[in-house]
């Protein structure tokens, strides 16, 4: 597999030799000599596995595995692994996944910070801001590589989750950063923690200026945001309708989640409005 390819997003997969898998299967699939089974594996487990005896063990044993290598040196197994203990939701992976953020791979380490931000442990907090810590200088993009130093991206999304108000002064240099996307996430991190419209309004002021990739990038980050003024902004951005749904999606999710409200309130029910027209 392609590091250039590889991604700390997730995307679906097929089964490498098209049969379904049951827990027991999946379980014995990770330790297969066939590293692709090994791969989906930990993928299907952190589908479907939940609660399931074993699984949690398998998967942080998984963290160590030394044999599914790419080319330049990264961990596949290792990236599948992390997200899926993400998805169990099972905190006895924390210590596994505080350890996987010194791995050599910055894709596991980016999976390692997302799920620590998943599993909502706040003892993962100083590890997140460690992340940061450097500032933007010390997480500028690798020489011939698609990513950065360091994954401040995914740390900034799990201090997020965490609601770790005491990071905003080290995500904040981060709006600097010359990555845009970055900035992004670093304006979105920074609404959620400190609720300040400036940050949802840099995001929404973005659009106009961002080329199509980045718009889609920057649709999803004003959703997480839970910023409901920039509605209207998703619902009219030059971006295919399908995007513009996910990212209304999330924006009501987002909100719902950061308010806890009784009822919806008249924004809520405006992105509702939004969403049924462009179905």
């Amino acid at each position: 597999m392609s590091e250039l390819t590889q991604s700390h997003f997730e995307s679906e997969l097929e089964p490498p030799n098209g049969e379904p898998l049951t827990v027991e299967t999946a379980l014995a699939n990770l330790t297969h000599e066939d590293v692709s089974l090994r791969y989906y594996a930990a993928w299907w487990l952190g589908k479907f596995g939940s609660g399931s005896p074993g699984v949690v063990e398998a998967l942080i044993t998984a963290l160590q595995d030394e044999d599914d290598r790419t080319e330049l040196g990264g961990y596949p197994l290792r990236r599948n692994a992390a997200r899926a203990l993400g998805k169990l939701g099972d905190r006895r992976a924390v210590p596994e996944l505080l350890q996987a953020l010194e791995c050599s791979d910055y894709y596991v380490q980016a999976a390692a910070a997302q799920s620590l931000g998943m599993l909502g442990d706040p003892a993962c907090i100083p590890a997140m801001m460690s992340v940061l810590s450097g500032g933007v200088e010390s997480a500028q993009l690798m020489p011939g590589r698609p990513h950065l130093a360091k994954p401040v991206e995914a740390a900034m999304e799990a201090l997020e989750a965490l609601r770790a108000t005491e990071a905003t002064a080290l995500i904040e240099p981060f709006l600097q950063h010359p990555v845009p996307r970055v900035q992004y996430a670093a304006a979105r991190s920074l609404y959620v923690l400190t609720q300040h419209p400036a940050y949802g309004e840099r995001l929404v002021r973005s659009l106009s200026e961002a080329d199509l990739k980045l718009r889609r990038k920057l649709l999803l980050d004003l959703g997480a945001s839970g910023y409901l003024p920039g509605a209207e902004a998703i619902a009219h951005a030059s971006v295919e309708n399908s995007f513009k749904m996910i990212a209304l999606k999330s924006l009501l999710e987002s909100n719902l989640k950061q308010t806890n409200p009784v009822a919806l309130s008249p924004a809520a029910t405006q992105v509702m409005t939004l969403m049924d027209a462009l179905l």
